[in-house]
């Protein structure tokens, strides 16, 4: 139990040092959180291939999308650029996000990373990963002991 003579050692922040501290903390916050700037993914198996499709509307592929394989890990970038004659645009709503987005996504161990190939249509980017079929285990072998 603590006791009741035990007095908190705490500023308050209704101070003026203390609400001026938290307004500049805010205002640097970056607004919304890191989920928000992962790009969303779906992923399965089309026969010996594995399709990711990420969503990344508003962009232009052959310039804002990079996409990388290394280590088993397979990288994409996408940065959705604000058009410049809207910058200054006097908006009184903006909702729509512009800046860098990515997602790392690991690979099956069996993959082609040379054959991997990338489309995008109507705001989704579509990935398909050959991959190779898992060996197939083999029967055992029974080896013949003899007597020496």
């Amino acid at each position: 139990m603590i006791p009741i003579s035990r007095r908190e050692r705490t500023v308050p922040v209704t101070t003026g040092r203390g609400r001026r501290l938290l307004d500049r903390l805010r205002r640097r916050r970056p607004t919304g959180s890191l989920r928000d700037w992962l790009i969303r993914v779906d992923e399965f198996r089309d026969g010996d291939a594995l399709v990711i499709k990420a969503e990344i509307p508003g962009i232009d592929p052959a310039k804002d999308v990079r996409i990388t394989v290394a280590d088993g890990i397979l990288r994409i970038k996408a940065e959705r650029r604000l058009e410049s004659n809207r910058e200054r645009a006097g908006y009184t709503r903006r909702e729509l996000r512009y800046g860098s987005m990515m997602r790392a996504l690991r690979l099956p161990e069996n993959v082609a990373e040379d054959d991997i190939s990338a489309s995008y249509k109507h705001g989704i980017l579509e990935i398909r990963v050959p991959v190779a079929p898992a060996p197939q285990p083999s029967e055992p072998v029974t080896i013949p002991v003899t007597a020496a």
